[in-house]
């Protein structure tokens, strides 16, 4: 009877161990048992990630984790935690993955794993439209504002070091006699547009997001060319194997097939998937 009773445990414990752990990794497990994968982004941050008219999430990054929950056959879950959060790592399966257009950055590595680059973008410098400045080295000396724990502020601190393949060059050109940091780009461009000086005397941040703010009506300008390019990628808690080639596997066939590209034009008007 004992030894019965250990072959029929042992046959529980082998049917347990295959229902749970089919996908292998903790993370994809959950993912995949669920039905559901859950995406930190962001609800503000146009023509990224954004809610539209239909108080629904839409934007590039939105599109592209729903055609990477489509590709694992699952459904999607918006998540809108705050940018600081989820650079922080450590989510206890709050969310799964980030799709919100994050810099691989040696320090964001040492908790975060980076499944994949899914595009290029630069990043600029941008005054009021009644600032003398004309170069991004102007704003030396003077009252800079950028996104919290963002690339943005990093750059600005000289402290940023990007940590992915076929990421371009750049040079610190600013030197701010001080920063003004807030929640994110909108918020530093709300800042800004209330004048010249008022706050801040200039900004760095998504060229995107700055285009897209002038074209909704911002007294603000861009300043070319931009001072630093980024590579943007997937972002994950730090130790899913599994989850991290499963998903770098989704990025390259979108790649492949022409996905990002497409999403790419259809969003910023120009393909920014390729290296610069």
């Amino acid at each position: 009877m004992r030894i019965t009773f250990l072959k029929n445990t042992v046959l529980v414990v082998a049917a347990l161990s295959l229902s749970t752990s089919v996908y292998a990794g903790e993370a994809l497990d959950r993912v995949m048992n669920k039905g559901v994968l859950k995406v930190a982004t962001d609800a503000n941050w146009a023509p990224q990630s954004f809610l539209n008219d239909n108080n629904e999430m839409d934007g590039f990054d939105v599109n592209v984790a729903q055609e990477v929950a489509k590709r694992l056959g699952v459904d999607v879950e918006f998540i809108t935690p705050d940018w600081a959060i989820i650079t922080a790592g450590k989510w206890a399966g709050r969310w799964d993955v980030s799709v919100g257009s994050m810099t691989p950055t040696k320090d964001r590595a040492k908790v975060l794993g980076f499944p994949g680059v899914y595009y290029y973008t630069p990043a600029s410098a941008a005054v009021h439209k009644d600032s003398n400045v004309q170069k991004a080295s102007e704003l030396s000396g003077k009252v800079v504002g950028a996104a919290a724990e963002a690339t943005y502020q990093y750059y600005l601190e000289k402290t940023l070091e990007i940590d992915a393949l076929d990421a371009p060059k750049f040079e610190f050109q600013i030197t701010p006699k001080k920063l003004h940091i807030l929640e994110n780009s909108t918020s530093v461009l709300d800042d800004l547009r209330l004048g010249d000086g008022v706050r801040m005397d200039g900004m760095v941040g998504p060229t995107e997001v700055i285009a897209n703010a002038i074209k909704e009506g911002y007294p603000v300008r861009l300043i070319e060319p931009p001072v630093f390019y980024e590579p943007l990628s997937l972002a994950i808690d730090k130790g899913d194997q599994a989850f991290n080639d499963k998903l770098a596997g989704i990025i390259a066939a979108m790649h492949e097939d022409g996905t990002l590209s497409k999403l790419s034009k259809k969003w910023y008007g120009t393909d920014y998937t390729k290296t610069y």
